[in-house]
């Protein structure tokens, strides 16, 4: 039997606020990036530090997380714990929690995030990630734990054939459902009246002269709110078959196998 040690530990990291003003001989503070995963809560634990690598009384501000995409658009803004209790063993700690929430709809990517202080006079003090006065961070969120629901396809497009119109041909992805298949479809109207016929078939290939049957129908009556419909069943491909037009009245179909 292989013995394999997992680590339960606190993902800590330690920030430095330029208090004193001058610069010491040891320059790196740290330089690791921060892992977080999607799928779960994360919480990230900071410890303030000051230019002598010497703890500072956190509980004197309200340290506040913040991170950004690439193109600088803020995705996750809030305020920290503070769980400096006077102690030499939590001098400089606070902590904040990364959601699952949070990380719902973000792909896997790199984020740049900054942490700043506020004192009681709501004045901003900025830390650093290192005593070069680099301020932004690097935080990777990763989806390869929990990597979540995939993306749903999105169907938008409807071609009249006779007195009907069928949509794009999706796939339904019969090697990953296995016999168990859920299909989750949601149907965006605007105002449609008409039926909307789910179809599928298990042919391997698409050509004019594939066989479809008929899976589900639903009746739509003018509805604005989206319709969900699932139904189950292990298919090559699916489309979806309108009994009127659905120009401007159908907005969109989305689907997730």
């Amino acid at each position: 039997m292989k013995l394999i040690p997992r680590y339960l530990v606190n993902n800590k990291i330690e920030i430095v606020a330029n208090e004193a003003g001058f610069a010491t001989e040891y320059k790196p503070v740290y330089q690791r990036h921060i892992s977080v995963y999607r799928g779960i809560d994360n919480t990230l634990q900071f410890k303030l530090l000051n230019a002598d690598q010497k703890p500072i009384n956190t509980s004197l501000y309200t340290p506040r997380f913040v991170a950004f995409d690439e193109n600088d658009n803020m995705v996750i803004d809030r305020d920290c714990i503070v769980l400096d209790d006077g102690s030499s063993t939590t001098k400089g700690l606070f902590q904040t929690t990364i959601t699952e929430n949070d990380l719902l709809s973000i792909k896997q990517q790199y984020f740049s995030y900054a942490v700043y202080l506020v004192d009681s006079t709501n004045t901003k003090k900025l830390t650093y990630v290192n005593s070069h006065h680099g301020n932004n961070g690097v935080i990777y969120i990763s989806g390869q734990v929990f990597p979540g629901a995939k993306e749903p396809y999105q169907i938008n497009t409807f071609t009249q054939e006779g007195e009907v119109w069928y949509s794009e041909t999706i796939t339904a992805e019969p090697a990953l459902n296995g016999n168990e298949a859920l299909h989750t479809a949601a149907i965006y109207t605007d105002e449609y009246i008409g039926d909307v016929t789910i179809e599928a078939t298990l042919e391997n290939q698409i050509t004019g002269t594939t066989s479809w049957a008929p899976v589900t129908t639903v009746s739509i009556n003018s509805a604005t709110a989206p319709i969900a419909v699932n139904f189950n069943g292990v298919f090559n491909f699916l489309r979806f078959k309108s009994s009127t037009n659905p120009s401007n009245a159908i907005t969109k179909i989305l689907v997730r196998n």
